[in-house]
């Protein structure tokens, strides 16, 4: 059994000094004890903090990256970005869609996730038939987490339409429609294969009320409650004005309030964006217990808006933080620009902590990495025993870091400059990343040249 010591680590209690971590075969926490370095213990060489689950990403998208910043005749908007990610897809092969998720999930290990919620849409060939092997793109994501050492809970995406009420799929999105039965059986085989593997959790992502009918919606809840009842649940909401009105014209109400009035939403479900939240909405979100999937870069990047994250926090409501569209690969940049989007609309410093004299990015830190954990049904987040372990080692060498103590460093990470100050990364008893080189960069880098001269070409 491996065993772990920490000269700084912040426990759910706070920062403690000389920590040992026992870690057993499965790469949970099996103890955590306070005292002396030991002769069989591996020293983390810095303070230690939990690692935090990315909520939300879709991993082809990476290579999207700086391919859709030109202007447009009329102007840009999500829409017309969504678009360019059609005519993109379009061209992508397993071997791409494995080579784009290793990249991306080495980068995001480097700057300190140690897992990641995969939104997984894209199913079907170019032509919109099943592969051979159903489970073919998935198998690849899988693939990529394995080899970036990544935890991963795997959300299959459930897409039938272009628009409220059943409207058929356009061309463009022929790569990710599955009728129910094709849905059901490629959920299926995913947990039962990865039943048993502690670096894996299977649930459903819904892609969202327009691209889902009521029923489908009910069908696709009902078996995921026959195979794993505590199961994840994942919906984009509420991204886009458009999608408001366009909800209000199908059913008279909006994608939030319809949700909540119609789907059994509780603790398992992370609901995407809802950035166009009413009050009363925010308050129902809040008092289910569901996480608000935040993605400050991407919602930035699409001109989506801000959440309402003030009034959020106030009715006690949990949020995460995602990676959506790859821009930004850290989770420091979220939740940085998850705090200086409130300040900017507030005009106002510190906006997200009301405590005087508290941390704010302690208190985003926390608040993220115990959203992210539940949103992604996984034992992680927490330096404790029964946790996976998961440890994220910062540079005290680092001169983002250099001078501060315990009650700044987060704060110190978080908003001081762009040079990444994590050194090592642990994820489930694993070393993924040491002193700041992940151990398969180079080859997911050449891997990924490869593909991106090929699709760009």
């Amino acid at each position: 059994m491996p065993s772990f010591f920490a000269p700084l680590a912040l426990l759910p209690a706070g920062w403690l000094r000389d920590v040992r971590f026992d870690v057993d075969a499965r790469g949970d926490i099996a103890e955590v004890t306070a005292g002396g370095e030991s002769s069989d213990t591996t020293r983390l060489n810095g303070p230690v903090l939990p690692g935090l689950a990315d909520l939300h990403s879709h991993a082809f998208q990476r290579a999207l990256a700086g391919l859709g910043e030109r202007a447009g005749p009329q102007g840009d908007s999500f829409w017309t970005w969504r678009d360019i990610m059609y005519g993109f897809v379009r061209r992508l092969s397993p071997r791409d869609v494995e080579a784009i998720a290793a990249q991306l999930y080495v980068e995001l290990a480097r700057h300190g996730y140690t897992s990641v919620c995969e939104f997984h849409y894209v199913h079907n060939d170019p032509a919109g038939e099943r592969y051979e092997t159903p489970t073919e793109l998935a198998d690849r994501i899988v693939a990529a987490a394995s080899a970036a050492g990544l935890g991963l809970t795997l959300l299959p995406v459930l897409y039938q339409a272009s628009g409220f009420g059943g409207t058929p799929p356009t061309e463009g999105q022929r790569r990710f429609v599955l009728d129910d039965d094709a849905y059901a059986d490629l959920v299926e085989r995913l947990v039962r294969r990865h039943r048993n593997d502690p670096q894996v959790r299977v649930g459903i992502a819904p892609h969202s009320l327009r691209a889902t009918t009521p029923a489908a919606l009910s069908r696709a809840c009902a078996m995921l409650a026959r195979l794993d009842a505590g199961a994840p649940v994942h919906i984009h909401i509420a991204e886009q004005p458009k999608e408001v009105e366009d909800c209000r014209t199908w059913s008279g109400t909006t994608p939030i309030e319809w949700l909540l009035s119609n789907a059994e939403v509780d603790a398992r479900w992370c609901l995407v964006h809802a950035t166009h939240a009413t009050p009363a909405e925010i308050e129902g979100i809040a008092k289910r217990r569901a996480v608000a999937g935040l993605c400050p870069t991407t919602e930035a990047n699409l001109g989506d808006g801000l959440f309402p994250l003030g009034p959020f926090l106030k009715a006690g409501g949990l949020f995460g933080v995602g990676s959506d569209s790859n821009v930004s690969t850290s989770p420091v940049e979220e939740l940085r620009w998850l705090e200086y989007g409130q300040r900017l609309f507030h005009r106002a410093r510190n906006v997200t902590q009301d405590r005087p004299g508290a941390s704010t990015g302690a208190f985003l830190f926390e608040r993220a990495r115990a959203g992210g954990a539940q949103a992604a049904g996984r034992r992680t987040g927490a330096l404790a025993p029964g946790f996976r372990a998961d440890f994220v080692v910062l540079d005290e060498t680092s001169p983002a870091l250099a001078g501060h103590t315990p009650e700044t460093l987060v704060d110190a990470w978080i908003f001081s400059g762009n040079a990444n100050p994590v050194r090592d990364v642990v994820i489930g008893g694993e070393w993924v990343v040491r002193d700041g080189h992940h151990r398969f960069e180079e080859q997911a880098a050449a891997d990924y040249a490869k593909t991106m001269r090929r699709l760009t070409a």
